[in-house]
This record gives structure tokens, sequence and C-alpha cells, in this order.
């Protein structure tokens, strides 16, 4: 079809969740194949445990990537997709993990959830539910910041990691239709090495680990101006984890400088 040539129907607005594993290509050929398998039975316990094995079921699409999968949901459950799925699945992967012995592969996700118009076949999930909306969202789920801050988690306890569209957070999130707080997610520039892609995001981490309160995502602060400068107090040498919603920044200070990431595995 021809764009701009006429009017045609907007596609119906549909929920995308996409799922992809860390260090997935780093695994032998072999353990491919049971790791993807492994992460759609885990994705799909945790929709289970969050009442939502009937949408599961029955997808407006289903887009498997090898490492991971796209799938198009009714985007009247994307306040159950911010909160408490994300929680449920990081539970269901730490139970998971905790099971590995020997040299089996641990599965931490990162998780991306957008939401936009496609066209979508459900008697063919397969096959439908691609345009602008699904490539973003999986641009987001390969972009900078939900990567590194993945990276420099504990592989012991943070399993998840998710990234919101700017459009999903202030519709669902910030609007209040989802249990999560605002507060307990992180403004991040979204970009990605090599693409043409830059967007407002924000992180949501399940369960932090405690050597993430010393990490702040890329997109640095502006300087405070000079007058607010000369009024601040010397600060501790220790305090609590300070979150700047406006900038995306996670730090902690401390006696030796904050650490900053800008991209990870």
């Amino acid at each position: 079809m021809d764009p701009f040539a006429q009017s045609v129907d907007l596609p119906p607005y549909r929920a995308i969740l996409a799922v992809d594993a860390k260090d997935f290509t780093a695994q032998p050929g072999i353990a491919h194949q049971p790791i993807s398998s492994s992460i759609l039975e885990l994705v799909g316990d945790a929709f289970t445990r969050t009442d939502l094995g009937t949408e599961w079921a029955s997808p407006e699409f289903l887009g498997p990537t090898g490492d991971g999968f796209a799938i198009g949901l009714p985007p009247r459950i994307l306040p159950y997709l911010a909160y408490p799925f994300g929680r449920v699945l990081q539970e269901r992967l730490a139970q998971h993990n905790r099971s590995v012995r020997g040299d089996q592969a641990r599965i931490r996700l990162r998780v991306s959830l957008n939401v936009g118009p496609l066209p979508a076949d459900p008697g063919d999930p397969h096959w439908t539910g691609n345009g602008t909306a699904r490539n973003d969202t999986h641009r987001l789920l390969d972009s900078k910041p939900v990567k590194a801050i993945l990276a420099a988690a504990s592989d012991r306890v943070t399993h998840v990691a998710c990234i919101f569209s700017d459009r999903v957070f202030q519709d669902v999130v910030a609007a209040g239709y989802s249990e999560l707080h605002p507060d307990r997610c992180i403004e991040v520039p979204a970009t990605v090495d090599g693409k043409n892609f830059a967007q407002r995001a924000w992180l949501y981490i399940p369960e932090i680990s405690g050597n993430l309160f010393g990490v702040s995502p890329p997109g640095p602060a502006p300087d405070p101006a000079p007058a607010e400068k000369a009024r601040k107090k010397p600060t501790p040498a220790v305090e609590g984890p300070r979150v700047k919603r406006n900038w995306g920044q996670v730090a902690t200070t401390m006696e030796s400088p904050t650490q900053h990431i800008d991209g990870g595995r």
C-alpha cells in the first residue's frame, strides 16, 4: 500500500509486550532451543499467576525471536502488565534460577511494554502484528539503559528489568490506572547503537539488588545554578538512594564516585 495515497482506517491500538534473554547468544547452540522453550513457559506462568491466562492463551499476535518474543494483547490489560506482571515474572524467574545446577544457564529477562496501532489477525497470530509500534517495542528492548541496568545488577537477585514507552507510562502509570507508583520508575533516554532511534522511556526494576544503588543510567542531569550550589550544605559520607524522575538518574552519594553505565549485554 502506498503511504499518503489515500486515507484508510487506523488499526486498533494494541498492547505490545516483548521479552529478550540476557546473554542468550553466549550459550552453546545446543542450549538455545531449551532456553527458548523455558522462556515461553516461564512468561506464560507469570501471565497465569497475574490472572491474565486467558489473554496469554489467545494473543492478537505472537512472534518468537529465538531469545524471546513479542506478543500483542488488548490495551485494557496494560495496567496489569505494568504491575504486578513484572514482579510476578521476577518471582517466577528467581524460583527457576534457584533450581539451576552446574553449567545450566540462569534466565534473566529484559521486558519492554508499548502501545500503538497495529494490524493483527488472531486467527493467524504468527504472521501479523507488524508496524512501527512493534518495531519501537523491540528498540526499547535493545536500548542502552535497560541492557546496562540488567548487566550491572546482581545475577542472583535481579532477574527482570522492565522498560516502558513514554506513552505507556503517561497513559497507564502516571494516570493512576496501575498499582505501580510513578516514583518507582526512572526516566531514561532510550537509544540503540547503530539505529536511528531515540525516545524518552521509563525503567522499572521489580527487585533491586544493592549494587544498583551506586549506578545511574545514561543521561546526566544539568548542573545546578551557581546560587543553588552555594546554598548546598556538605552531604554525609553515605546517604540513601536518590531518584530524579525528570532526568532518569539513580545515585548514591558515597566516598567513591558514583558509577555511570553506558551499556551492557
